[in-house]
């Protein structure tokens, strides 16, 4: 296991990057972003999630996270295991045309480890990256916003529809988040 990247601070606020295993296609279709938007909106209503950034591309999720309880790792793998099944569990219901393919990695990676039953959808890092100043939590929410932008999938942050930035635009979005007012912040 990995030493890096670790939430050592329970209570602290974190960039985390949760990706999908062999950096698969799963988020091209509108029914596991959801599944994404659902376990947010669940763990924010249950288990004292914060969620105040973050951007659901095909292949990865960014987001700014704290936990008001002081249990940031255990809502991170609670979001993790639930979406990990509804994925199979939707891949196994609907009309996929990539449903062999991906169920085949899922259960190829999780036979390489002992901590995994039949498939495994994320890997086991979080990338947790401690946010310890204004000016880097800044940084990173532009990172986050600008992510569908540098994919050349919209050519403004708020008019990709699983992100954040419309929530900081003041737009309609699939999750209300706690929008950070920083000091000196202005979104475009």
């Amino acid at each position: 296991m990995t030493t890096g990247y670790q939430i050592k601070d329970q209570d602290a606020l974190y960039f985390l990057t949760f990706q999908i295993i062999d950096w698969l296609d799963v988020f091209t279709r509108k029914v596991y972003k959801d599944i994404i938007i659902d376990s947010f909106k669940y763990s924010i209503e249950n288990k004292g999630f914060d969620l105040f950034a973050y951007v659901i591309m095909s292949n990865h999720v960014h987001l700014i996270a704290h936990s008001s309880t002081g249990q940031l790792s255990s809502a991170i793998r609670d979001i993790k295991k639930f979406t990990s099944k509804r994925i199979i569990n939707t891949l196994l219901e609907v009309n996929e045309s990539r449903k062999d393919w991906l169920l085949n990695r899922f259960k190829f990676r999780a036979s390489q480890h002992t901590r995994n039953e039949v498939y495994q959808v994320w890997t086991h890092e979080n990338h947790a990256v401690l946010l310890y100043s204004n000016e880097f939590i800044r940084e990173k929410i532009d990172y986050i916003h600008e992510n569908p932008v540098r994919a050349g999938i919209v050519r403004n942050p708020e008019d990709y529809l699983y992100s954040s930035a419309r929530n900081y635009a003041s737009l309609d979005a699939p999750i209300d988040i706690q929008v950070l007012v920083l000091p000196w912040y202005t979104y475009r």
